[in-house]
């Protein structure tokens, strides 16, 4: 019988996004190996406060990058998650040279809810989806400013480049990126906004 030491316990409301993307609540000390399995690149982390050290250590140990974007959550009447700070988060995430990369806030719930969902509209997903995925996780505290934010939220400034990216390997896998299968060793596109 295994030791306490050899589970992988998921940090909360864990789950995968898309192939390479990952969610969660705020991973602990419990999580970190699971985490490892991932073999992640990168973490977007969406709360104001500092990183833990425990959790930096980790990161810095296993060469994980952090993204910070320390964000409010989107409650009345004075607190609204800046669209320019979303936006900034999706151009990491949208970044295939970060891949696997982890999304999380506090529970995984509404900030975390908020930038999958804007993922979801420049993945061409019908709002009624991308509602019904934000929902599914956020359970009985579902915000209608969260909700309210993704649907306005403009995704027009981002669209296809010409710049490629090339993936060396036999075709035994595929990858699903921005809702297109591609193989490995063909061309695909990376998304980036128009703003940069």
């Amino acid at each position: 019988m295994g030791t306490e030491d050899d589970l992988l316990i998921p940090p909360l409301n864990f789950a995968m996004v898309d192939k390479g993307v990952y969610r969660s609540g705020y991973p602990n000390k419990k999580n970190l190996p699971f985490l490892h399995k991932l073999r992640l690149r990168s973490v977007v982390y969406l709360c104001p406060e500092p990183y833990p050290e425990a959790n930096k250590e980790f990161m810095e140990k296993n060469g994980i990058t952090i993204f910070h974007f320390g964000i409010e959550g989107n409650k009345e009447p004075f607190v609204d998650i800046p669209e320019d700070v979303i936006r900034d988060a999706l151009k990491v995430l949208l970044d295939v040279k970060n891949h696997p990369i982890l999304i999380h806030c506090n529970k995984g719930k509404h900030r975390t809810g908020c930038l999958v969902g804007c993922l979801r509209k420049v993945q061409n997903w019908s709002l009624t989806s991308i509602f019904d995925e934000y929902r599914r996780f956020a359970g009985a505290k579902v915000r209608m400013l969260d909700q309210q934010f993704m649907e306005l939220f403009d995704i027009s400034s981002f669209k296809q480049t010409g710049r490629t990216w090339h993936y060396g390997g036999n075709g035994e896998h595929d990858y699903l990126i921005m809702g297109k299968t591609i193989s490995l060793g063909t061309t695909c596109y990376l998304w980036t906004s128009l703003g940069t």
